[in-house]
C-alpha cells in the first residue's frame, strides 16, 4: 500500500502528544489503515474495537459506570490484555457511537491509556454535540490520495521531482518530454482518483473496469447512507442532490442550480441536505465571494455555490467509460473544464485551503480565489488549447484597488510567466500549499498604556 503524507502528523501525535485523536473522513479513505499502520510501524500495543461489526462494544461504552468499569468490560470482551501505560484503544466507526467524543475528556485526563477514534460521517455526527472535549482531543481530516501520493504508482526517481518542484518554484519551463509524460500521468490520475481502494486495484491488475467496479460499489454505498441518515419528509432529496452534481458541473457557470431539481425548491428549505452532504464529504463546495479581497469569508453568500464530488476517479466513472477512454487517449474533442476544475478544487481543499469563487456582471468569473500567503490568489483552470484567454482574470487584475499581484492558471501547457499571470501545467497544483505565515516579534512593551 503506498505512504499517505498524513502518517507523518500521526506518528508525531503517537510520539508527542498525550490527547485522544479522532481521525475522520468521507468513507473509504483508508482511515482504519493509515491508524493500525501506524501504529504497528511505531510498535505500539493497541486493542481495536469497530462498533459496527461490534454492536456489544456501544453497550459496553454506555453502561459502563467509570473507566475501571470501562476497562474491565473491554478485556473481558476482546480476550486481550489492555496494559495500563502502553495499550493504544483503538475505537472505530464512532459514528454508531457519537457520545464517546464528549466522553473522552474524562478518559484522556485518567492518563493510563491512549485512545484513537476514527469514523465516516464524522462531520455530521458530531456537530450537534452538547460537550466539546475541548484539550482532550486531537482531530485531523483524511482526503483521498492527491496526485502527489497518487504518483508512488510510478516510481518518480528524486531527480526527476527535484527537476519538477524547481520549475514550479523557479516558474521555468519543463523539460518537454517530462511534461508530456505527467500530462500521461495526470490523466490517468483523472479515470483512476484517490480512493485508496481503487488506487490498490490498478495498482493489482492494472485494469479500469477493476476500478470502476470499486467505484461503483462505494457510490452504492454513499446512497446507501443517504437513505439511513435522511429525515422522513426529505426522502431521496439527497441521492438527488449527489446524482444532479455531475451535471451541473457540466453547465456553462457550472453553480449549483436548486430548480433543476424542482422548479418550487429554495436554498432555504434544502440547506440542510447540502449541509450533510459536505460535512460528509462526499461532495465539497466551493462558495461565492463577492469580493476577492482578504478575508474571503466575510464577502461569502452561502446560498452561492458550486459543488464538486469528493473524488475525481468517481466522477468519470459517473460519466461512463468513453470519457475515461477519451482522456486516456488524450483525444483532442474532449471537454474537460468540468473533470479539471473538480481535481483543482479536490486538491486545493486537501491541501488546506478555503475555495471560493467569484463572479461580477461586468468583470467575469473567476473559477476559484483562495488566500494564500496572507493575499488574494485568483486560479483559473484551463482544458483546451486556447488556455491563454481569460477576459474575467485580465479584468480583475487591472483593478488597483483589489491589489493582486499574482494569478495562476492552471492548463495543459508548459510553465510560462506574464507579468500577474503564471501559467503552470495542470499536474503542478500538487505543489501550491499554504505555508507557515512568519510574523515578526511584537513586544508587549510597544502597547503599554
Amino acid at each position: 500500500m503506498l505512504t499517505r503524507k498524513i502518517e507523518k502528523n500521526i506518528r508525531d501525535w503517537i510520539k508527542n502528544d498525550d490527547r485522544a485523536l479522532l481521525l475522520y473522513g468521507v468513507r473509504q479513505s483508508g482511515k482504519t489503515y493509515i491508524i493500525r499502520k501506524c501504529l504497528k510501524d511505531e510498535g505500539c500495543n493497541y486493542v481495536e474495537f469497530n462498533l459496527i461489526k461490534e454492536p456489544e462494544i456501544v453497550t459496553i461504552l454506555e453502561t459502563s459506570s467509570d473507566i475501571d468499569d470501562l476497562i474491565l468490560k473491554l478485556s473481558l470482551y476482546s480476550n486481550e490484555k489492555i496494559i495500563p501505560g502502553e495499550t493504544f484503544l483503538f475505537f472505530d466507526e464512532i459514528q454508531k457511537y457519537k457520545e464517546i467524543v464528549t466522553k473522552i475528556k474524562f478518559l484522556v485526563e485518567d492518563k493510563r491509556y491512549r485512545y484513537v477514534l476514527s469514523g465516516s460521517l464524522l462531520g455530521v455526527e458530531i456537530v450537534n454535540l452538547k460537550s466539546a472535549p475541548v484539550g482532550s482531543l486531537r482531530t485531523m481530516k483524511l482526503y483521498p490520495l492527491d496526485f502527489e501520493e497518487f504518483l508512488q504508482l510510478f516510481n518518480i526517481n528524486d531527480k526527476v521531482y527535484g527537476l519538477l518542484k524547481n520549475a514550479y518554484e523557479s516558474r521555468s519551463a519543463v523539460d518537454e518530454m517530462i511534461h508530456n509524460k505527467m500530462l500521461q500521468i495526470f490523466n490517468l490520475y483523472l479515470i483512476i482518483g484517490g480512493m485508496p481502494a481503487a488506487v490498490e486495484k490498478y495498482r493489482q491488475t492494472e485494469r479500469i473496469d477493476a476500478v470502476i467496479d470499486e467505484h461503483e460499489s462505494i457510490l452504492e454505498q454513499y446512497k446507501l447512507d443517504f437513505t439511513q441518515y435522511e429525515a422522513e419528509n426529505k426522502k431521496l432529496l439527497l441521492t438527488n442532490i449527489y446524482e444532479l452534481i455531475p451535471a451541473e458541473l457540466n453547465e456553462k457557470n457550472k453553480r449549483f442550480k436548486f430548480a433543476d431539481l424542482d422548479k418550487d425548491f429554495r436554498f432555504e428549505r434544502m440547506e440542510d441536505s447540502f449541509s450533510w452532504l459536505w460535512k460528509a464529504g462526499v461532495a465539497l463546495p466551493v462558495f461565492n465571494t463577492t469580493e476577492p479581497a482578504i478575508p474571503l469569508m466575510v464577502n461569502k453568500k452561502s446560498s452561492l455555490f458550486k459543488l464538486f464530488l469528493s473524488d475525481v476517479g468517481m466522477l468519470t466513472t459517473i460519466y461512463g467509460k468513453a470519457t475515461k477512454l477519451m482522456i486516456v487517449n488524450n483525444e483532442a474533442d474532449i471537454n474537460k473544464g468540468a473533470i479539471y476544475e473538480n481535481v483543482i478544487a479536490q486538491e486545493l481543499i486537501a491541501h488546506g485551503y478555503s475555495c471560493y469563487y467569484y463572479n461580477n456582471k461586468k468583470l467575469g468569473e473567476l473559477d476559484f480565489v483562495v488566500e494564500h500567503m496572507g493575499k488574494v490568489l485568483p486560479i483559473e483552470v484551463k482544458s483546451g488549447k486556447e488556455y491563454k484567454k481569460h477576459s474575467a482574470l485580465g479584468n480583475v487584475l487591472q483593478k488597483n484597488n483589489y491589489g493582486i499581484k499574482e494569478s495562476i492558471v492552471f492548463s495543459n501547457g508548459n510553465v510560462e510567466k506574464k507579468g500577474k499571470r503564471t501559467y503552470l501545467p495542470i499536474y503542478m497544483i500538487m505543489f501550491l500549499e499554504e505555508k507557515n505565515i512568519d510574523f515578526a516579534d511584537i513586544s508587549i512593551g510597544k502597547f503599554k498604556l
